[in-house]
């Protein structure tokens, strides 16, 4: 059998929107892109996400649909003499009857400012049509003008399950992928490969590719395609954590606890487990803010700003950049202080609530929120804090049920320690 030349992952790209595997996002059917490719309405676009995704794909979808011309730049190897010469072809009647070509612009980030200034007038007058393709953040690295004409489509890591379906369809396809081969993969290797290769289609069928072409045949003719196979093609060793299964919720487990119990070695470790297995970035770093908040609380309240900020820096940054931030909140976590106080506080209080009949609030305490309703009581007799010394006035703010319940009991731990002065002073008035 002739082997084919072109890698799995080439041979592959879908040549319809039907065949594209993932984005439902922006691709999904009656979704904006899938109406602008159906209908051939194709508008300047950059299309901006990590390798994988599927960005050289729906450039590729768009010149099998568009009627217009179609050109390729690559920025890498391309400058201001490509893009003059692709705008006098598109304004020549006999080149171009339709006057209209749709540029696909490969690693659009690599372009530097004058060149990028030099597509503007085309991408103003409509004669060029811009689909950019970048990794980079475009919103700091292309022009803000063509920026400003163009309509940015955001592409994620494609899920497991999408992974999976590409991987399959591949095995199958006798006319461009692996059909022509008998193959047996193992679901543990097929589960493996979906999760190792970090949402990137390339890298999975790549693998995939080299694990077919690198193993021999069984007796029966046949491909055994096992999880050693592809920890070799990969060259990445499969630790023993299924992230839906009990070591997921173990690793985990340990990880909150060495955060809790302020040792930032052992969070980083399991921090590091929990990224290698592939854990979803965003899930760690929400169990990195509830920690900041139920476990060191008041003790640093900076904790949870660190925590949240790393979340947010998380879902701009992706992965393997978001694995410096996590380790960053991580071992802030850990070596806080620690206060449960807070979390105690309105576990209490969500109790009483619960089981007790708690009252009504003070009539002081409500507003008058209608003309009439002072004369019912409604805000009468309310101290305004900051009349008083210090800003702080002895009232009662609980339900007559409910006086003289404490709920809030801080440590002497960190800031806490101030806190905890400041209010046994005005507990005490």
């Amino acid at each position: 059998m002739r082997e084919k030349i072109e890698p799995l992952a080439y041979r592959m790209s879908p040549r319809t929107i039907e065949e594209f595997v993932g984005q439902d996002h922006i691709i999904g059917k009656d979704k904006m892109l899938y109406r602008m490719i159906k209908a051939d309405r194709i508008t300047s676009i950059i299309l901006y996400g990590p390798p994988g995704t599927g960005k050289t794909s729906l450039a590729r979808i768009i010149a099998n649909t568009t009627q217009s011309s179609f050109e390729k730049l690559n920025a890498v190897t391309s400058g201001v003499a490509d893009i003059k010469r692709i705008a006098a072809d598109t304004r020549n009647p006999m080149l171009n009857p339709k006057g209209r070509t749709v540029l696909f612009i490969d690693e659009i980030h690599r372009f530097n400012k004058s060149q990028q200034d030099a597509l503007l007038p085309y991408v103003e007058d409509g004669s060029i049509v811009l689909i950019g393709a970048t990794t980079e953040n475009p919103f700091f690295e292309v022009n803000k003008a063509l920026i400003s004409r163009s309509t940015v489509f955001m592409l994620k890591p494609l899920e497991e399950k999408d992974i999976k379906k590409l991987l399959l369809t591949a095995i199958e396809d006798k006319e461009r992928g692996l059909g022509n081969y008998s193959i047996n993969i193992d679901q543990a290797a097929l589960d493996y490969l979906s999760l190792v290769c970090s949402g990137d289609a390339r890298t999975a069928l790549n693998s995939i590719e080299l694990a077919v072409l690198t193993s021999e045949l069984d007796e029966n003719g046949s491909l055994d395609i096992t999880l050693n196979t592809i920890e070799e093609c990969v060259q990445k060793k499969a630790i023993r954590f299924d992230k839906n299964g009990e070591e997921h919720y173990d690793n985990i487990s340990a990880f909150i606890k060495s955060m809790r119990g302020s040792s930032p070695d052992a969070a980083v470790f399991y921090l590091a487990r929990a990224l290698y297995a592939g854990e979803d970035v965003e899930f760690l770093a929400r169990r990195i803010i509830i920690c900041a908040s139920e476990d060191v609380g008041m003790a640093n309240p900076t904790a949870l700003q660190v925590a949240v900020a790393a979340a947010q820096a998380v879902k701009m940054i992706g992965m393997p950049e978001a694995r410096i931030i996590l380790g960053h909140a991580a071992v802030t976590v850990a070596c806080s202080p620690k206060s449960n106080s807070a979390y105690v506080a309105i576990n209490k209080a969500l109790a009483d609530v619960e089981t007790k009949n708690t009252g009504s609030v003070p009539m002081h305490l409500r507003n008058a929120a209608a003309r009439g309703m002072e004369q019912l009581g409604y805000g009468q007799g309310y101290k305004y804090a900051h009349d008083y010394k210090n800003n702080i006035v002895k009232q009662e703010f609980l339900p007559e049920e409910m006086k003289g319940t404490l709920y809030y009991h801080p440590t002497a731990n960190g800031y806490e320690a101030k806190i905890k002065d400041w209010l046994e002073k005005w507990r005490d008035q």
